[in-house]
């Protein structure tokens, strides 16, 4: 995770460095600490998925197809192809939101990751924050989002407070007029999925983003997706270099969506789901330690 900057709605980024990664605190004289800064699950990727990975290496002689790698997405989350874009993972959908699509007042929802705020501010936007209180557990309110916000950004579960918002209440924040993208990356690790989006194609302006990272270990890899309306998608997609997103990590984004890797990622879910409550419970023993729940 990034670290959030403190704010309120209008402020500048000040002297926070929203692209600093945990990461860098691991590297040269940092090699002696523990990275846990970095939400990955332990143990991956599978020896199943290195050797999809490895056996698409044959192909690297020709440029990129990401066909098939595109229709297993889209079947994976119930929609056509055409509201589809395969990404070089999450990240680079933020720069593509920032720069392919118009806003005039966009407004992201923190604490939350702060790679989308970053890209917006890169592309020229002036960035509102929407701060949620950490009194009612950084839960999302009706009345965070300002009624004229015509982009706005929210991490479902959001990252780095583990809030679960639930679907209906961000489903609310759509409306004509007004691109509502919501961060995804985390949701295949909550078990169910019951609030996501990603198959919702009713609410105007509606755009998701997906990853591999977190449940697959595929973050050097970089493959995600955006999910979306076509006329969005081709926007997106016009503002993409060519071939975008390389052989291998196509190869892991049509493995990752067959029915036996949804089911292995359904069973980690639930292991994780153990591990974080039975992490949650051990922390709050320690009277220096304030954890927020439920995760």
């Amino acid at each position: 995770m990034r670290r959030t900057a403190a704010g309120t709605g209008g402020t500048a980024a000040g002297t926070h460095d929203l692209r600093h990664h945990g990461d860098a605190e691991v590297r040269g004289d940092g090699a002696e600490l523990t990275d846990l800064a970095v939400n990955v699950r332990s143990g991956t990727p599978p020896v199943w998925l290195k050797e999809r990975i490895a056996a698409s290496l044959d192909g690297l002689a020709a440029y990129p197809d990401g066909r098939a790698a595109r229709d297993a997405v889209a079947a994976r989350h119930g929609l056509p192809a055409e509201r589809v874009l395969l990404t070089a993972g999450a990240a680079e959908a933020f720069v593509l939101l920032a720069r392919a699509l118009p806003a005039r007042r966009p407004v992201v929802v923190h604490p939350q990751f702060t790679e989308p705020e970053a890209a917006l501010r890169d592309a020229g936007h002036d960035v509102v924050r929407a701060v949620l209180d950490e009194r009612d557990g950084f839960r999302l309110a009706p009345d965070a989002v300002p009624d004229d916000a015509d982009l706005v950004v929210i991490g479902n579960p959001t990252n780095p407070t583990s809030v679960l918002h639930p679907a209906d209440a961000v489903a609310r924040l759509a409306r004509p007029g007004r691109t509502l993208v919501v961060d995804e990356a985390f949701m295949d690790a909550v078990p169910g999925e019951s609030a996501s989006l990603a198959a919702r194609t009713d609410l105007p302006g509606l755009v998701v983003l997906r990853s591999l990272t977190k449940t697959w270990g595929l973050a050097g890899l970089r493959i995600g997706c955006v999910l979306a309306a076509p006329g969005t998608i081709s926007a997106l997609a016009g503002a993409q270099p060519l071939w975008p997103v390389s052989t291998p990590a196509l190869a892991a984004a049509e493995a990752c969506s067959a029915p036996p890797a949804l089911a292995e990622a359904g069973h980690a879910a639930h292991r994780v789901a153990s591990d974080r409550a039975h992490l949650a419970a051990r922390l709050a023993e320690f009277e220096e330690v304030r954890v927020y729940g439920p995760a």
